[in-house]
């Protein structure tokens, strides 16, 4: 259903700190243009915990309005609150987003019990598959296979963003839920290991500076080109790291800055990054051949 790159996208701001609607907009232009094969808008890398309500909503329509069918738009539309989870699908699958991708309920520590029934009760109340998202360093609580393969169950629920770093899980998953259900990625430095043990993509942080890398490494590994696949890999294993020096989306949306795609500016907590930094993402985008 889904597979190879699909950009975490960053959520261009104005000088005034409103989302750059234009700038949005072009930028899922040219990630379509260099191979991505979707777009997920509103995920973490989209800042969505420092974005309103109002503003969560204006840009997963003003994703889906830029892909006008040429790729999927998986929504970001999860939340700690249950209710607000709902409110977000039930949009995302109003203004024709091809799927959502909610992830696991972070802070209130819900119990496997809990996140299966927060996972059914959005499940039952929407039309649209659904992607888990399981990043247990961002939301203490780790869902586990047995919980996956129960939802698995479900007919919406479709796949996994895993975030866990956990290479013998995909494998896991594979045998207790089966091959077709769907295993992205969530993390671009082990994405190709992720592959090797069941994965079919990845929802990658580095595909906002390095879309056609990205998707060539992809294409290769399926083609069965290993060692395309190993040059790209090798290519962009600098840039993986320099973009997680500091917290994100900081880093990546300084490269996308350098690659004239969008302005730096991250909302706070979060703020733009040191100089060390800025020498190590610019270092990591000349080794990768993007400067």
């Amino acid at each position: 259903m889904f597979s190879g790159s699909i950009p975490a996208l960053i959520t261009p701001f104005t000088p005034d700190g409103g989302i750059d609607a234009d700038a949005f907009q072009a930028f899922i232009d040219w990630q379509i243009a260099e191979g991505s094969r979707g777009v997920v808008p509103v995920g973490t890398t989209g800042e969505t915990p420092t974005l309103s309500h109002a503003e969560h909503k204006r840009v997963v329509e003003l994703a889906v309005e830029a892909a006008a069918g040429r790729v999927p738009v998986i929504a970001g539309a999860g939340s700690n609150d249950t209710a607000a989870a709902l409110e977000f699908t039930g949009h995302a699958a109003r203004v024709g987003a091809a799927a959502a991708l909610v992830v696991v309920p972070y802070y209130n520590k819900p119990t496997q019990e809990m996140l299966y029934r927060h996972f059914r009760s959005i499940h039952d109340a929407v039309e649209i598959p659904i992607i888990i998202y399981n990043v247990p360093a961002r939301t203490v609580t780790d869902i586990t296979v047995e919980t996956m393969a129960r939802l698995a169950l479900l007919p919406r629920i479709v796949g996994i963003k895993d975030a866990s770093n956990d290479l013998a899980r995909p494998l896991r998953m594979r045998t207790e839920v089966g091959p077709d259900f769907c295993q992205l990625s969530g993390e671009d430095a082990t994405a190709m290991a992720f592959a090797a043990q069941g994965g079919v993509g990845c929802i990658s942080v580095t595909a906002n500076a390095a879309p056609a890398l990205c998707a060539r490494q992809w294409a290769a590994w399926e083609a069965g080109d290993l060692a395309a696949m190993a040059a790209l890999r090798d290519r962009l294993g600098p840039l993986h790291r320099a973009l997680f020096l500091e917290s994100s989306p900081a880093p990546v949306k300084y490269a996308c800055s350098l690659l004239g795609k969008a302005g730096p500016a991250v909302r706070p907590p979060l703020y733009e990054i040191t100089d060390p930094t800025k020498r190590a993402v610019e270092a990591a985008m000349v080794h990768a051949g993007l400067l």
